[in-house]
C-alpha cells in the first residue's frame, strides 16, 4: 500500500487539556441542563470559536445546543491564508474555548492563537490528538501533515478529544450530556467510513493513483489503499509555487502512470492543474474536489459528511475505466 505520508511515532492517547476559562468553567460546571436553563436568567451561554468551517461543522454536531459555535473561516475558504477581522480576533480572545486544526494548517491566524492564549483561552488543537502523518515528498517532507479530515476514521479521534476536552471540564453530568450527541454523530463517521471503502474497493487498484491540487490526500490515500503519486503544488501549502521543472516532470509521470484525472481543488483556482494537463501527451481531465473547506448549503458540500460523500464519488468517477 502506497501513501502520501508517514506515521509518525506519538502516542494516540489525548493529551489532558488545562481548564477552561473562568465563564465557561462556571457555566458548564452547573451542567449543559443547568447552561440552558440559565439562558432564560440571563447567564451567558459559553462559546466556542472554531478556526474551520469543517471542523466547525463536528464541533456543532457534538455540543448540539449545549454552547454558541462561531466558525472563524468562511465557504470556499483556504486555511492556509484566510485571514479574521478585529471583530473576530476579539472574539477569540474572549472565548471559553478554541478549536483549532493544528499542525500549522491555519497559517494566518498563528498570531491570533497566540494572542488568546495570552489573554488564557484554552485552546484545542485537534490535530495533536490524531495520530497524525508526516508528508513524504515535496517541500513540506518531513512536517506533520494537518489534512487528517480525509480520513473518517480519524475524525472519530477527533471526536473523542472534543468531548474528551468538554467532559474533562465540566464533569460526569455534563459528559453524559455532550455523549449523547457524540455518539449519534460517530455513528455517522462509522457509515460514511464504510461507504467511502466500497466505493474504493469498486476502484481497480492498479487505478488508485491520486494526483491533486497539493499534498492534501495522504490520510484518505492510506485508509482506502491509493497512490498518491504527485501534486500540482509540490507542498503541503496552498501558499507554495511549482517551477516549470516541477510541472514538466510532474507530467512525465502523469504519463507513466496512464493517471486519467488531476484533482484540483474547488476553492482554488484551476488554471495551474489546466495548465499541466496541456503538457500531459495523454487525455487528461481535470475535477475540483472539495479539499479544503465546505460550501455554502446549496454548493455541493455544506456539511463534512456531504463534503467526503462528493469527494469519493468524484475521485470514483475520475478514475473509473472507461467503458
Amino acid at each position: 500500500m502506497s501513501t502520501g505520508g508517514a506515521r509518525r511515532g506519538r502516542p494516540r492517547d489525548p493529551r489532558r487539556p488545562r481548564p477552561f476559562t473562568s465563564l465557561f468553567a462556571a457555566a458548564l460546571a452547573l451542567g449543559l441542563t443547568a447552561a440552558v436553563t440559565a439562558c432564560s436568567t440571563g447567564q451567558e451561554t459559553p462559546r466556542i470559536v472554531v478556526t474551520t468551517n469543517i471542523l466547525g461543522d463536528v464541533v456543532r454536531n457534538v455540543v448540539g445546543e449545549s454552547a454558541d459555535v462561531t466558525v472563524l473561516m468562511k465557504p470556499n475558504a483556504d486555511p492556509h491564508s484566510f485571514g479574521i477581522s478585529a471583530k473576530e480576533a476579539g472574539q477569540m480572545e474572549s472565548a471559553d474555548l478554541i478549536v483549532s486544526n493544528g499542525l500549522g494548517l491555519e497559517e494566518g491566524l498563528n498570531a491570533n492563537l497566540d494572542n488568546a492564549r495570552s489573554e488564557g483561552v484554552e485552546v484545542l488543537e485537534v490535530g495533536e490528538h490524531i495520530d497524525p502523518l508526516d508528508y513524504r515528498s515535496g517541500e513540506s517532507s518531513g512536517q506533520a501533515d494537518p489534512h487528517f479530515w480525509t480520513d473518517p476514521e480519524r475524525m472519530l479521534t477527533a471526536v473523542d478529544a472534543i468531548e474528551d476536552t468538554l467532559a474533562e471540564q465540566v464533569g460526569s453530568d455534563v459528559a453524559a450530556a455532550v455523549a449523547d450527541s457524540a455518539d449519534t454523530y460517530r455513528d455517522q463517521l462509522k457509515d460514511l467510513d464504510a461507504e467511502i471503502a466500497d466505493i474504493a474497493e469498486a476502484i481497480p487498484a492498479d487505478r488508485r493513483k491520486l494526483v491533486t491540487n497539493h499534498h492534501v490526500f495522504g490520510y484518505f490515500a492510506e485508509r482506502f489503499d491509493f497512490e498518491v503519486i504527485g501534486a500540482v503544488l509540490p507542498s503541503g501549502t496552498t501558499l507554495a509555487s511549482p517551477s516549470a521543472a516541477d510541472l514538466e516532470e510532474l507530467a512525465r509521470t502523469v504519463e507513466e502512470a496512464g493517471v486519467p484525472t488531476i484533482f484540483a481543488d474547488s476553492s482554488q483556482p484551476q488554471k495551474l492543474a489546466e495548465a499541466l494537463s496541456g503538457e500531459v501527451d495523454t487525455e487528461v481531465e481535470v475535477v475540483p474536489l472539495y479539499s479544503e473547506s465546505l460550501t455554502e448549503a446549496d454548493r455541493g458540500a455544506a456539511t463534512y459528511i456531504d463534503m467526503q460523500k462528493a469527494n469519493a464519488e468524484a475521485i470514483a468517477a475520475g478514475l473509473a475505466p472507461e467503458d
